[in-house]
Parts: C-alpha cells; sequence; structure tokens
C-alpha cells in the first residue's frame, strides 16, 4: 500500500536531511520544494518571486504526488506543514486515494533552529535559500506543532527530537 510521509518541522530543523534517509530505506519518491524553485529562479536573493514560486510548485508537486500515490508509490514531502489545518488538508486527501499517512514532527528549540540557519546561511548549500532572522522569527511564532490529538489522526507518528549540534534522531 502506498504511503504518504508528511515531514513537519521548521526552517533548520533537518527536514531535507531526514527525508534523503527516509527516500533510500522507505522506498518512496521524495517532493522537495526549494529543490524544484532553485532550477527555476532567476536571482535567488528575490524574496518576492522565491514567495511567489512556492504555491504553484508545491501544487504541482502535490498533484504529481497524489498521481503516484494512486499508483501505489510512496511519497515523502517535506514542505514543513507548519499549520495543522494544512497537514489534515493532505492527510485526508491521500486517505481518500487508499495511501497510508505517516507523520514525522522534527521538533527543535528556535536556539538550535537558528544555529543552524546561520550555519547554513553562511555555506548554503545548492537548493537552499537564504533566511533573515526576521523572516525566522514570524515564521516561528506561526509555526503550530502537532498536538497530542492530532497526533493520533496517522497510521504511525513520529516524533524526532533534534538534539543541538547534531542531526535529526529518528
Amino acid at each position: 500500500m502506498a504511503t504518504l510521509i508528511l515531514i513537519c518541522g521548521m526552517a533548520g530543523a533537518g527536514k531535507t536531511t531526514l527525508a534523503r534517509q527516509l527516500e533510500g530505506s522507505r522506498q518512496a519518491l521524495r517532493f522537495c520544494p526549494d529543490e524544484w524553485i532553485e532550477v527555476v529562479i532567476r536571482d535567488e536573493s528575490d524574496k518576492i518571486e522565491l514567495a511567489r514560486l512556492r504555491d504553484p510548485v508545491e501544487s504541482l508537486q502535490w498533484r504529481m504526488a497524489q498521481k503516484l500515490l494512486s499508483l501505489d508509490v510512496s511519497i515523502i514531502l517535506e514542505n514543513g506543514f507548519w499549520g495543522k489545518e494544512e497537514r489534515a488538508k493532505f492527510r485526508l486527501e491521500a486517505k481518500a486515494l487508499g495511501a497510508r499517512v505517516e507523520l514525522y514532527y522534527l521538533d527543535i528549540t528556535e536556539e538550535e533552529a537558528w544555529r543552524r540557519i546561520e550555519k547554513r546561511n553562511s555555506e548554503l548549500p545548492k537548493g537552499s535559500f537564504r533566511i533573515a532572522r526576521a523572516a525566522f522569527e514570524s515564521w516561528w511564532r506561526s509555526f503550530q506543532p502537532p498536538d497530542i490529538e492530532e497526533q493520533y489522526c496517522y497510521d504511525a507518528y513520529h516524533r524526532v527530537k533534534v538534539v543541538e549540534n547534531g542531526e535529526p534522531l529518528g
């Protein structure tokens, strides 16, 4: 049976690292919005264009993911899934296709997330974008971690505690 794996976590939590690990171990196809945006954006410092591209890229990836789920292919989406309603929408749509749904929540402190972002900003790997402190702080305030009630809505729920100076512990 196909499985939709949602990677939930803030910037800097290690979503791509975990998604890549799962891609190999779970034989699933991984969709990373930043990697697709990086291919088409002309100026990576253009925050308006970056924001404009995010919704259409994520929408296209989700349409492809739905088709693949219906063909019994497991999918990993590493969009971040910062809101409870967003996670519910994807979960319910995948369930309607007959797929299992798992949630991986990367639990990280604000300090550790910012430390990792600063490090990434200084090295900026391919497929990543520079993040300003003000944007990060705004994002942090809007993030809704899964609550106890939500955890029971998934076929499997994994809380991954991200430790200081380490990668996600799964």
